[in-house]
């Protein structure tokens, strides 16, 4: 199993899922002020574990305006849409569905130029874990009226699949994104972020054109990890799901941190503190941050056996061209 590191080399990042829209990076856990607003702290670690860019994610029309509003302010890039759990809004919202989707529409059009640019539709998808927040052909519907807007801007889609693979496959098919990443209709492929899913899903995504983003929920279990390696590294993108996804102690993934030289675990585990006893400069307990995303590539490159700098510069130069990217 290959584990050298060039201790010199500075390896580098983009995380393609990353939630900062959250109130936890301001301090706040389900409405309750824990601590300061940290969040520059936060970008300073990811900064200094290699994290050039950002792709902050979208799940709804409120949090898709904070997304691309943030971006402008950072300067990285946001997606536009609205996650299968929270599709209900779009009958709730004043004028109905069409209101909601041409208010997506709207924002998409705004911010396609320039800094914090809308670059993916999403996240959108299906999820079948949690149809307790929307039925199934409720998510269905708006799944695939998000679609339409991918073909119409030519974007690609960042996209959500939980116990849903069967039908989220026949959408995408029966939308015209069956091969090539949907190409044919207007379609710029996309990914399927955050993936858990089975190494023969892996397989008919792929052949499908579209990438597969991984985190530490895609390796938690032998399972995921057979998956991951079904992944080909031209196919592979990298993120955290930033505040979620821990990489946590009962992860199969940690058989393959315990290699990680000290100097990266410094920088992509800095200590941390619980909420309740939050110290600046220290990261939260439990709050997952886009520095642990080099603890994603250093599973990634065991379980292919290639070099961590291999598997960086691959994912890398993937997200620059699923997303047009200049950073």
């Amino acid at each position: 199993m290959t584990t050298e590191v060039a201790t010199e080399y500075q390896f580098k990042f983009i995380d393609v899922g990353v939630n900062l829209t959250d109130p936890v990076f301001r301090g706040s856990y389900y409405g309750k002020q824990k601590h300061e607003d940290d969040l520059n702290a936060l970008l300073e670690r990811a900064r200094n574990a290699g994290v050039s860019g950002m792709i902050i994610t979208g799940t709804s029309l409120g949090e898709s305006q904070e997304a691309s509003t943030l971006a402008k302010e950072l300067d990285f890039f946001c997606t536009v849409g609205c996650h299968p759990t929270r599709v209900g809004e779009f009958d709730k919202f004043m004028g109905g569905a069409d209101a909601y989707l041409a208010a997506l529409d709207k924002l998409v059009a705004s911010n396609l130029q320039g800094k914090g640019r809308t670059v993916a539709i999403g996240e959108c998808g299906l999820d079948y874990d949690r149809t307790h927040f929307a039925l199934p052909e409720v998510q269905q519907k708006y799944f695939r009226s998000q679609l339409i807007l991918a073909k119409k801007y030519h974007l690609p889609l960042f996209l959500h699949s939980r116990a849903a693979h069967t039908d989220f496959v026949k959408i995408l098919r029966e939308e015209g994104f069956g091969e090539n990443g949907g190409k044919a209709v207007g379609g710029k492929g996309g990914v399927v972020h955050s993936f858990t899913g089975s190494s023969e899903e892996v397989s008919e995504l792929m052949d499908m054109g579209f990438y597969i983003s991984v985190n530490g929920c895609s390796l938690k279990t032998e399972e995921n990890l057979k998956s991951v390696k079904a992944i080909h590294l031209d196919k592979m993108l990298l993120e955290t799901d930033a505040p979620w996804c821990s990489m946590t102690g009962g992860h199969h993934s940690q058989q393959y941190l315990t290699t990680l030289p000290l100097s990266l675990r410094e920088l992509y585990f800095p200590p941390s503190t619980k909420p309740e006893k939050f110290t600046p400069g220290k990261t939260v307990k439990g709050r997952n941050e886009p520095c642990a995303i080099g603890g994603v590539a250093w599973v990634v490159h065991q379980l292919h056996d290639i070099s961590m700098e291999e598997v960086t510069e691959k994912a890398f130069g993937n997200t620059l061209e699923l997303f047009g990217l200049n950073v």
